[in-house]
């Protein structure tokens, strides 16, 4: 078993022997005769343990019966095995041995008595094939290729169907070596409206070379069956624009490569020259979303999707993959590694515990660490289905390569309740594009044999292709506005779901979900928003719902603004002019500028005391009819702002407004005088 994170795990990480005595034996059946030309053994992979063995014998058998030790020519033949746990010895025969059954006798060890081993045989020619084989019925190139032979293949497959395939490079790793991609569309080189992008990619870890294989045979599958007008081939391709990326890590790959499958250990070439993990190199967004959460800042402040890269962010080669998921509007995609058998889906980041509160009855509660995306029933259907989908992955009496199943026999797990990490390539892609992406463990070996490569691809073909078909699931459209133009970053937002997608810059939008009815609502800046009641089904292809946004009111004040460059004010301002404070030197009469409210709030007061007078001069007037007693006439000017049309009231002279004094002024320069206001008592 391989190792685990349990401390108490005695049996993780090699074959280990409950007692250390020398009668234990390690056992290979081959299920029929081949020819053994020698091992390889290791100590067992364990962070706290330093066991291996250091010495053993070989023997042989064809009925597990009768045993021959491999002889020297004098006496039985003493191999000297591993001195540390990790380096990797190969022992070779000095001529094959025919047998169906090899045994390894330890006859000294360090530590405990464990090791790993690997088996060195050919099939003998004209032998019987058994129930172990695989005969391949695709005629594909089942075998390992360096970085210069991978490129060949890629320019091979480009020759076949230049019509469907494109090659590009996303950027270059440390070294100098280019991160090739190969797309496969009815039209390549272009993103057509309405038809959704996937990404597979593989080799962020150089030694994890199953998926790099898988990805070269995917191609090959895709361009022949194309030709050979296969009708699903046909869909695929013509319904979606599909990026195939096998190396993201070509400096790691060429490392393990050197070594080969059976030399390499479990770390050589995972890192990139620079010594990082690519997979755990993104910008760590998740901290921004949840920090904005406990805040209250979603989504008035931090968006809940497309949050920013923090801008002290600058890394090599993680730079270059970040810049091709922002110019390429994916819909989802999976990244295809190796060392275990599993498939995980985001977060990726296990979120700290909320800050702790008190109950009714005083006692501290605290939330845990919540780990669901919001689009958490999604994501758990792409997982299964790739995990259902292959052929051995959800056979939980195979265990997987620990010593349990921890997904319960489904496959999948959340990665975060799993092994969290930090700033993962998933997390980024959720939390920074409209991708869902999610992880593809692809076994226990890393760097399987060639002899194991046809068997892994029937084991993964279909649920290549499946995963592939899941990008049509959910609803897709086109935002427009009134006069048919495109709008592109508009938001689509479903109710309930507390994350938004963007439009492409062709206005298109794609928005995976499940079965059901969504009310969707597509916003976009200077337009008023529109809703929509969206139904999801369950027949094959996404649901067409597109959005047609009328410009705002504001979106027109905006556009006044562009075209005549002049800024508005945000408050016209009011004049009133007094010829009480008329100036001594005789130019006039003084102005004193007042802000609209302080206008009204004078006007309210000047109508109460003018009703006052009023009400006076009717009670005299009632018990005397000779005498006549005339009201008080004060010449009072009310002088406001003009201009010639409303656009100048609302945006301003070309001079500069008046400065608005403050309160104190204003108590100085009060008139004593009443104001004239064209009121008449029965407005009251």
């Amino acid at each position: 078993f391989q190792s685990s994170d349990d401390e108490d795990d005695v049996y993780g990480g090699g074959w280990c022997a409950d007692s250390e005595e020398k009668e234990h034996w390690f056992q290979l059946d081959a299920h029929r005769e081949v020819e053994y030309t020698g091992v390889i053994t290791q100590g067992r992979h364990s962070e706290t343990n330093d066991d291996f063995v250091s010495s053993y014998f070989v023997a042989f058998s064809n009925d597990s019966r009768d045993w021959t030790v491999l002889h020297d020519g004098y006496a039985e033949w003493l191999f000297y095995g591993n001195v540390d746990k990790d380096t990797p010895v190969k022992a070779e025969f000095s001529h094959p041995v025919v047998a169906r059954y090899i045994r390894i006798l330890p006859q000294s060890w360090n530590g405990s008595l464990c090791l790993r081993l690997e088996v060195l045989a050919c099939p003998l020619p004209n032998s019987y094939p058994n129930e172990n084989d695989v005969t391949p019925n695709d005629d594909l190139d089942y075998r390992h290729h360096n970085y210069k032979e991978m490129r060949q293949m890629m320019k091979v497959i480009n020759e076949e169907c230049p019509n469907i395939t494109r090659i590009y490079n996303i950027g270059k790793s440390s070294q100098g070596l280019k991160m090739y991609a190969m797309e496969i569309s009815d039209n390549p080189g272009e993103h057509e409206t309405g038809e959704p992008e996937f990404r597979y990619t593989a080799g962020l870890h150089g030694n994890e070379v199953l998926g790099r294989e898988l990805l070269l045979l995917l191609m090959q599958f895709l361009c022949k069956e194309y030709n050979d007008d296969n009708p699903r081939v046909r869909r695929l391709v013509d319904g979606v624009r599909i990026h195939l990326v096998p190396s993201l890590n070509p400096d790691g790959y060429e490392l393990a490569y050197e070594m080969g499958s059976e030399m390499g250990n479990w770390a050589l070439g995972h890192w990139t020259e620079e010594g990082y993990d690519i997979f755990q190199n993104f910008p760590d967004l998740n901290s921004i979303l949840w920090g904005a959460e406990d805040r209250g800042w979603v989504p008035r402040i931090v968006p809940n999707h497309h949050i920013p890269i923090p801008e002290n962010f600058l890394n090599g080669s993680t730079k270059a993959i970040i810049a091709w998921m922002e110019r390429t509007p994916f819909v989802l995609g999976a990244n295809l590694q190796g060392g275990e058998k599993i498939v995980t889906y985001p977060f990726d980041m296990q979120r700290p515990p909320r800050a702790s509160s008190m109950d009714g009855r005083g006692v501290r509660q605290n939330e845990g660490a919540l780990r669901e995306t919001a689009d958490e029933s999604m994501f758990r259907w792409l997982a299964m289905t790739y995990a259902h989908s292959h052929l051995t992955l959800t056979e939980t009496y195979r265990s997987s390569c620990h010593t349990d199943d921890i997904t319960g026999g489904q496959g999948i797990i959340n990665h975060a309740s799993w092994k969290p990490v930090v700033g993962s390539m998933n997390d980024f892609s959720y939390l920074h594009t409209n991708c869902f992406e999610i992880s593809i463990f692809l076994g226990c070996d890393k760097f399987p044999h060639e002899s194991e490569l046809a068997q892994e691809w029937e084991n993964n073909r279909e649920a290549l292709l499946a995963f592939i078909e899941q990008v049509h699931r959910g609803i897709k459209g086109v935002v427009r506005d009134t006069e048919n133009n495109i709008i592109a970053n508009a938001t689509i937002s479903v109710e309930g779901i507390r994350h938004d997608v963007k439009t492409a810059s062709t206005g298109d939008y794609w928005r995976l979900l499940n079965p059901g009815e969504y009310r969707v609502t597509a916003r976009a800046e200077g337009y008023s928003p529109q809703t929509r009641l969206c139904m999801v089904g369950y027949e094959a292809g996404a649901t067409s719902c597109s959005f047609t946004l009328t410009k705002s009111n504001w979106a027109r004040i905006r556009q006044i603004m562009a075209q005549s460059g002049r800024k508005p004010r945000v408050l016209p301002k009011t004049v009133v002019q007094s010829p009480v404070n008329a100036g001594a030197d005789n130019k006039g009469p003084s102005t004193v500028p007042l802000t609209k409210r302080q206008w009204c709030a004078r006007q309210y007061k000047q109508a109460v005391k003018r009703m006052r007078c009023m009400r006076t001069t009717t009670m005299a007037t009632s018990t005397s009819t000779t005498t006549t007693t005339p009201l008080p006439t004060t010449t009072t000017q009310l002088i406001t702002q003009t201009s010639d049309s409303w656009y100048d009231l609302w945006f301003g002279q070309d001079s500069p407004p008046t400065a608005v004094p403050d309160e104190a002024e204003i108590q100085e320069s009060e008139p004593t005088q009443d104001y004239y206001l064209a009121y008449r008592i029965d407005d009251f």
